[in-house]
């Protein structure tokens, strides 16, 4: 059966002139949603802009700001709020910020802000909008807080690929393994994972994917559940992190590119994902572990060993983050300190690119792999002047979503 279209309304400033509007319109139709902008008489405009007291002079952006108040108002429907402004536009920056907090405070709307370039494709754009869509349609399995039946969860990543066993809300088998050809990486974690498990595919009820790979791998596995990351990651969080009840706010610092989701109830609010450099992602750690000569696995504790404040660090280049190990070493620095420079610079990058993009509330959980590295855990901390949550299985995450979620598509005797 054909799932209804979502209506997501959108408060922009530029993409009509940049290119960029035709390419949201591509990513909204691949995920069954509709774009549109709220119609709002005159009147309705220069009051609703002055009731919310932002001065600015933009008049595409005194128009998002009267379509935000009509939105929470009631006087416009829609299921979702996509913000989207110019990523070279200060104003633009500080009215997005602004206006996303309004409708996440004073409404039940999912909410993404977005700062688009030029080059912004509806690739880039497609998760974002699969997210939103889904939070809309799927309010109620995104609520459910126990996992039942026996199902798998399989979690295609940029890095490492992830299966998770569950039974009755336990986790009974895990499989791990870096993400080499998709569906061959897929099928060593899932038969690791049946393995620890003592079960096999005949014996699940249900399968969900996520990651990159989600749909090469659901495709062949037949999977019940295939799901955007972050939906997927939030949920699989704070059921492990066990404070699916009340807000918190999940950091997934990924080999590739960064989540952060603010959280309530089990369910995104919003949520920010990217990043500007690959300096700002796990993969910079791992070629500063490299660079180190040591194990990915052991950064962490090296870095725990160390200070960073004095050694100058810039990861928000991943080409600049290179020569700034190499220039850290060549002055002498210990490798301990150069790990916790690292794993700072890293914190830092993401605190200022993503986190200012969301409601920061505690519990703080970070997952996925680099959650592991003490050092970024504790910069981190730090950063947010806040003991950070780190669950058991926390790199199993968006396994233990899929898993969790697909467990809604069990068939009830």
């Amino acid at each position: 059966m054909k799932e209804e279209t979502v209506r997501i309304a959108q408060l922009s400033c530029g993409p009509e002139y940049s290119g960029v509007q035709k390419e949201i319109y591509t990513a909204a139709e691949a995920v069954g949603a509709e774009v549109f902008f709220p119609d709002l008489s005159l009147s309705d405009i220069r009051r609703n802009f002055r009731d919310f007291g932002l001065d600015v002079k933009s008049g595409d952006l005194k128009l998002a700001i009267a379509r935000a108040v009509a939105l929470v108002e009631g006087s416009a429907e829609a299921d979702a709020v996509f913000i989207a402004s110019c990523f070279r536009c200060a104003e633009a920056a500080i009215v997005r910020n602004e206006l996303r907090r309004y409708i996440h405070e004073h409404s039940r709307l999912p909410v993404v802000s977005y700062s688009f370039t030029e080059r912004t494709t509806s690739g880039t754009l497609l998760t974002r909008m699969e997210a939103l869509t889904t939070i809309a349609r799927r309010r109620a399995l995104l609520a459910r807080e126990r996992q039942t039946g026996l199902t798998m969860g399989v979690d295609s990543g940029s890095s490492t690929t992830k299966a998770v066993i569950m039974q009755d809300n336990e986790i009974i088998g895990t499989g791990w393994r870096p993400t080499t050809e998709v569906l061959t990486s897929a099928d060593e974690v899932i038969a690791l994972a049946l393995e620890e498990a003592g079960v096999t595919r005949e014996d699940l009820d249900a399968v969900g994917t996520t990651g990159y790979g989600r749909f090469l791998i659901g495709e062949r596995i037949g999977a019940d559940l295939i799901q955007e990351e972050l939906t997927v990651n939030s949920k699989g969080a704070v059921f492990l992190a066990d404070c699916q009840h009340g807000p918190s706010t999940v950091i997934d610092i990924g080999g590739m590119d960064n989540k952060a989701i603010s959280v309530l109830d089990g369910i995104p609010g919003t949520f920010t994902m990217g990043g500007i450099c690959a300096g700002a992602s796990g993969r910079f750690l791992e070629m500063t572990a490299k660079r180190l000569g040591v194990d990915i696995t052991e950064l962490g504790p090296l870095a725990m060993k160390g200070m960073g404040e004095d050694v100058p660090m810039n990861s928000y280049c991943i080409v600049f983050g290179t020569q700034s190990l190499v220039n850290a070493l060549a002055e002498g620095h210990s490798k301990e300190n150069v790990a916790a420079a690292a794993c700072h610079s890293v914190a830092e990058q993401v605190f200022e690119q993503q986190l200012q993009e969301i409601d920061i509330k505690e519990p703080v959980v970070m997952v996925g792999g680099t959650s592991l590295i003490q050092g970024l855990v504790r910069a981190m901390g730090n950063l947010l002047q806040t003991e950070i949550v780190v669950p058991h299985h926390s790199q199993y995450i968006g396994s233990v979503g899929a898993a969790l979620l697909s467990s809604g598509f069990v068939e009830k005797s």
